[in-house]
Formats: C-alpha cells, sequence, structure tokens
C-alpha cells in the first residue's frame, strides 16, 4: 500500500506566542487533546490579520487573557512538518505542517486573570511558568527544533 504524498501540501499560516513574566519565566500549556504534550500558545492567522493581532486573539482563546504588551517579532519565519501519523488528518488534511511567526509578550497580569476554560473550545488542561532551559523538557518532537530556535532568538528578553 502506497502512502499518500502530502510534499506539495502549502503550510498554514500561524502564529507562536512566547508569553513571558518579569522573573523571565514563560507561559507553557499542557495540551487537552494530548496529556503530558506542553507548548507555549500558537494559532492560526485569520485572512487579513497581522500577526501582533492574532497573537492577542490566541492568546485570548488558549490563555483566557491578553493582559500583555506586545515586544517583540520574530526575525524569522519558522516552519516545522507534521509528522506522518498527523498528516491528513489536522486540518482537514490542507497542510503539511506550519509556518509561523512569533509574537514575544510580557505578561502584565495576574495569575487570576489567566482562564484556561473560558473559549469555546479550550486548548490547555494545565500551564506553568518554566524556565527557557526548561521549556523543551515535554514539548512534542515533532516541534522541538522549532523551539530551540524561537528560545534562542528571544533569550536576551528572559535573561
Amino acid at each position: 500500500m502506497n502512502k499518500p504524498d502530502h510534499s506539495n501540501l502549502p503550510y498554514r499560516s500561524c502564529v507562536g506566542i512566547f508569553l513571558f513574566k518579569d522573573d523571565g519565566t514563560i507561559f507553557v500549556g499542557e495540551r487537552l487533546d494530548n496529556p503530558g504534550s506542553w507548548q507555549m500558545p500558537q494559532g492560526g492567522v485569520n485572512e487579513g490579520e497581522s500577526f501582533k493581532d492574532a497573537g492577542f486573539r490566541e492568546m485570548r482563546e488558549e490563555v483566557g487573557t491578553d493582559n500583555a504588551e506586545f515586544i517583540r517579532m520574530s526575525d524569522t519565519v519558522y516552519t516545522y512538518d507534521l509528522p506522518d501519523h498527523l498528516l491528513g488528518k489536522l486540518w482537514q488534511g490542507k497542510y503539511k505542517g506550519q509556518e509561523q511567526k512569533w509574537c514575544a509578550f510580557r505578561f502584565t497580569g495576574e495569575e487570576r486573570h489567566i482562564t484556561l476554560y473560558d473559549g469555546v473550545h479550550p486548548e490547555f488542561m494545565n500551564y506553568r511558568w518554566s524556565h527557557i532551559d526548561n521549556v523543551c523538557d515535554s514539548i512534542v518532537l515533532f516541534k522541538k527544533e522549532t523551539y530551540e530556535s524561537v528560545l534562542a532568538e528571544f533569550r536576551d528578553l528572559v535573561e
């Protein structure tokens, strides 16, 4: 049986959110659909929406707050491919992976402002604030290289 060829599929336009506190820790959430897998918030960019606006919207949807100050956008556009077992299953099978710009935001709220279950489709069951050197400890393997690069690009903000 031949495996379907997904190489001609495009990447999904996505924004990633590097949300950090003044103490240098970074927000990571445990995925509701994959317990034990953690990630920084991210999501699709709507047509006509800027990456910055998408970042604030996704933060409201996934973290439950937009109490944050925009600091800067990543210089790099990052891409990752989905592993074979997810190809054709996520995003109605339209994409082979994601193409991401990342927004760095400094959290200006309080813990009580984080409400993971306020959205219509919650993504996270739990969250924590992690030191930059620990963010990748529980990240799914196919995102790890991207995360290492994003963390390197924004390291100066948390040190």
